[in-house]
């Protein structure tokens, strides 16, 4: 087995050590992006049934959030048991403000359709919100394992959850400033109307 595996069984491993509360926040927030990749991946699946045409760049929202899903599923075990002293302190307002700003993009983004472009402009403040303040956490988290507080595979995850988001949300941008191509066949799809 090689160090990089023996690394990442070891701090998976710590999900063992959850307790109730680790469990809770644990499953609501890996499975509140769990839900935003069945629903983005499910809407472009019933448009495309349905004769939809979508860019590719449409079907980055799915993929990003699938990589941004994966990386924090892993993250979160080491911020919920070794790192979770650390965290409570301003790395943690960090993260709820970075939470609140992306969710909140990704609600504005879906308001901007299809003539509500307003929702746009506070969407597009959000978006640029959440990866400033994700640029802040990672020199926190670059801090912690320069001083030998933090592991490598925490930073990898960091790696993996920037990818994701950052493709999550370049594509659901191209996406909008196409003009949301195919989305109004996907809604009339679902009984919607566009």
């Amino acid at each position: 087995m090689s160090a990089a595996v023996a690394a990442v069984r070891v701090y998976v491993g710590r999900i063992r050590q959850f307790q109730r509360l680790d469990w809770a926040v644990y499953l609501a927030w890996v499975g509140s992006m769990l839900l935003l990749v069945a629903l983005s991946a499910s809407f472009l699946a019933v448009g495309r049934a349905a004769g939809a045409v979508f860019p590719p760049e449409a079907y980055l929202v799915p993929i990003g959030a699938v990589v941004f899903t994966a990386a924090i599923a892993v993250d979160t075990i080491g911020h919920r048991t070794v790192y979770k002293e650390v965290l409570r302190g301003g790395e943690a307002l960090v993260h709820h403000i970075i939470i609140l700003a992306a969710a909140g993009s990704c609600i504005l983004l879906c308001a901007a359709y299809p003539r509500h472009a307003i929702a746009a402009v506070p969407a597009a403040v959000l978006t640029v919100i959440s990866f400033v303040y994700s640029l802040a956490d990672e020199i926190l988290h670059w801090r912690r394992y320069l001083s030998r507080q933090s592991d490598v595979v925490e930073m990898w995850s960091h790696v993996f959850i920037l990818i994701g988001h950052g493709t999550m949300m370049a594509g659901w941008w191209r996406f909008y400033w196409l003009g949301y191509p195919g989305v109004p066949a996907a809604l009339r799809a679902l009984g919607v109307a566009a």
